[in-house]
């Protein structure tokens, strides 16, 4: 922490500033909780574990983590949570309420992604004894000044929620609009039973085999570029990392060789709009589309690449049916039951799906991908909000922008 103090601020700690409420609180195993289920929210280490049918504290209070939380991650995750209302705590957080001359809000945005690491205890896990937390530091400005901050970050968060809302009520769209478009088409009335289900008349359910001309996994063995040979620019390398769970591109993922290893493997160069297929790992199943940007990039062993049949699917529609339910079913069944949750292009060519003709899968793909776009716009705009809350945050609960209070 800067030992710089803005004209007017203090230096304080949780012990001075909060009333600790840590013996308030009353643990409720899980049978019982399922046998007083409720309206309260019942809150852990980590936020809402579940609703129970009383409460113990009422208003607006702070939650720290004791254990199990968040405590290596608190640049990108929460370590403290804001809570209002009537509810219930466990002894796997600390409560806090501010006293007077401290706003609790304010002490929350103080703490939710401060670096308290030195004043963490290790072990098999990691634990914040109350001693510990009354000693954590954070600057304190006059009261008109927390509110005044406390309100710009508490208004930029209702934007961030409305966001993550609009989201995930795009994303529950999709989900609707692929079970009923890839399983039922548009407008069709007559239907036939298939490996895969029901589907229209006309349609025919085809392996991934019979849909591509290329099923390729990429480079490895003593080919795979060693990390001496990944550069800060060439030719971008592709790693499974790469195919995040928006099932798109990161591009501040990716690494890069040079032509000449580019060259040396051959076996794995992508091309535009083919499709990316993460075969193995905790994110098996993640897919993209190759951008024109990634034309002839190269992918390593975690990830497959589908060049489609366009005389027989699309791309698009690939891409888009390899998200649906019922292929993640498929993915469930065909698993080989390794721990890495690996899978082979014998398996992957396996893979089934309803195909319909050239002119239904555009309609369809249309209909589908333009939830996606939306949805993508939203992630970016989500992204600036999260960066300028962060820049907010170091600016204003460091003093380095003072604000007006009327």
């Amino acid at each position: 922490m800067s030992s710089v103090v803005p004209e007017g601020w203090e230096q304080t700690d949780i012990g001075a500033s909060c009333a600790v409420l840590d013996s308030k609180r009353i643990p409720v195993n899980s049978q019982e909780r399922a046998e007083r289920k409720g309206i309260y929210p019942y809150y852990g280490a980590n936020g809402i574990q579940g609703y129970i049918d009383g409460f113990i504290f009422e208003g607006e209070h702070l939650l720290l983590a004791e254990d199990g939380g968040y405590f290596d991650e608190w640049d990108s995750r929460p370590i403290s949570y804001l809570v209002d209302g009537k509810f219930w705590v466990n002894n796997h957080a600390h409560i806090l309420k501010a006293k007077s001359g401290s706003l609790t809000r304010f002490v929350h945005y103080s703490l939710v992604h401060k670096n308290i690491l030195k004043h963490i205890n290790g072990g098999t896990r990691a634990k914040l004894n109350q001693s510990d937390m009354r000693d954590i530091k954070f600057l304190l400005p006059p009261l008109p000044e927390q509110k005044k901050i406390a309100s710009i970050l508490t208004s930029v968060d209702e934007v961030i929620e409305k966001t993550e809302s609009q989201i995930a009520k795009l994303q529950d769209l999709k989900t609707g609009m692929m079970q009923e478009l890839l399983t039922k088409g548009i407008g069709h009335t007559e239907f036939k039973d298939s490996p895969v289900g029901r589907i229209p008349v006309g349609w025919e359910a085809l392996r991934l085999r019979e849909v591509t001309i290329q099923i390729r996994d990429g480079n490895y063995g003593a080919d795979y570029p060693k990390s001496s040979e990944m550069l800060p620019s060439g030719v971008p390398f592709l790693t499974s990392t790469v195919v995040g769970n928006e099932q798109n591109i990161i591009f501040e993922k990716l690494k890069f060789i040079s032509k000449e290893k580019h060259t040396q493997l051959a076996k794995a160069h992508i091309k535009t709009n083919d499709v990316l297929f993460t075969n193995r790992g905790a994110n098996v199943g993640n897919v993209a589309l190759v951008p024109p940007a990634l034309d002839d990039a190269n992918i390593g062993p975690q990830l497959t690449f589908l060049r489609v049949d366009e005389t027989v699917i699309t791309p698009i529609y690939l891409y888009i049916a390899l998200q649906a339910n019922s292929f993640k079913e498929q993915l469930r069944q065909l698993d080989s039951g390794s721990a890495m949750n690996f899978f082979g292009i014998g398996t992957t060519e396996k893979f089934l799906f309803a195909v319909p003709s050239l002119k239904e899968q555009e309609k369809i793909s249309n209909s589908i991908f333009s939830i996606f776009k939306n949805a993508e716009v939203l992630t970016e705009k989500l992204k600036v909000l999260k960066m300028t809350k962060k820049s907010l945050m170091q600016d204003l609960l460091t003093g380095k922008v003072r604000v007006k209070t009327d």
